[in-house]
């Protein structure tokens, strides 16, 4: 049983047996998950949610760490949800994030909570979007959600948070070649970490590439996406990413694009809800279960197009 003032009151204890329920796949739990998050709801909304991701090596913990260390300088509480991928073939992830955060896991404010991602899409867990409401309920004031990597799937990512920061190496050319085109139109800024001794000269060049090929994709009405360098491992302008995410959400709050792009956001997850449940309650259908292999048959011998199979199974339902 999870106790709703332990958690309100920031108990990390309390918030990470909430995390295991919402993320647990079990019928009884789902529905005392959803009862919680019902109940907890009101307190939600009031945090920073930002996705940080980047290529394997460019930094990521480095950077969160010395990031997260900064904002509790500043009062703030925060929250890493760092995803590890799963093994697509045994499943299994290593979820060793807290780790690589060893002074950042120290932190009373912090709370770092590694979720596999099981197959997800967009290098976030099948749970994210409900452990960021149980976080903010906690009283988090900054929740940073740390992606597998960059893919043209990381949309599920952007769709989740507020702000969306893309780490890049100071390589220019051949990261800049081989970045993903949708990965930079979502980007509302890049950082290039790593600008230190002898790529800091690089870093500097690399940065007037990006903001050359940012000038194109400005995806909203206010704000042109930015190109910041940074040196994480020597705590050399993370001051200045913070101060760049709090201009944004000023701005976005002054233009009431913040509050509409939440309840966007809403609006997707509730789609994707509904095709997540109807999947379910497919394959959860006896009539369903019998039928499918014979006709997932016939489509393999050429009897019948996958087409009318498929339209076979929905009628089933």
């Amino acid at each position: 049983m999870i106790d709703l003032e332990q958690l309100k009151s920031g108990n990390r204890r309390a918030l990470a047996k909430a995390i295991t329920l919402v993320e647990s796949k079990l019928d009884d739990h789902r529905l005392e998950a959803q009862n919680l998050l019902d109940e907890l709801l009101p307190l939600t909304g009031n945090s920073i949610r930002i996705g940080i991701t980047g290529i394997p090596g460019v930094g990521k913990s480095t950077f969160i760490e010395a990031f997260g260390l900064y904002l509790i300088k500043q009062g703030k509480k925060v929250a890493v949800l760092a995803v590890d991928p799963s093994s697509p073939l045994r499943g299994g992830s290593i979820l060793g994030d807290k780790t690589r955060m060893e002074m950042l896991s120290r932190e009373d404010n912090a709370f770092i909570r590694p979720s596999p991602s099981e197959g997800a899409l967009g290098g976030v867990a099948q749970k994210t979007r409900e452990t960021m409401l149980l976080c903010e309920a906690a009283g988090y004031d900054v929740i940073l959600v740390e992606t597998v990597g960059v893919g043209q799937s990381e949309y599920e990512v952007a769709a989740m948070v507020d702000f969306f920061l893309v780490l890049m190496l100071p390589n220019a050319g051949d990261e800049l070649q081989g970045i993903k085109r949708g990965i930079m139109e979502l980007a509302d800024a890049l950082v290039i970490n790593k600008s230190d001794g002898e790529s800091e000269g690089l870093a500097k060049q690399t940065q007037g590439y990006y903001k050359s090929a940012l000038k194109l994709m400005k995806h909203t009405s206010f704000w042109q996406p930015k190109v910041n360098t940074c040196s994480a491992l020597n705590n050399q302008g993370v001051q200045d990413v913070w101060a760049m995410i709090s201009e944004y959400v000023t701005i976005a709050h002054d233009k009431n694009y913040f509050n509409d792009k939440r309840a966007q956001q809403n609006s997707q997850w509730l789609n994707k809800l509904i095709h997540e449940m109807l999947e379910l309650r497919l394959k959860q259908n006896k009539d369903v279960k019998t039928e499918l292999p014979k006709l997932q048959n016939a489509v393999l011998n050429n009897e019948i197009t996958p087409f009318n199979a498929a339209q076979k199974i929905i009628e089933l339902l």
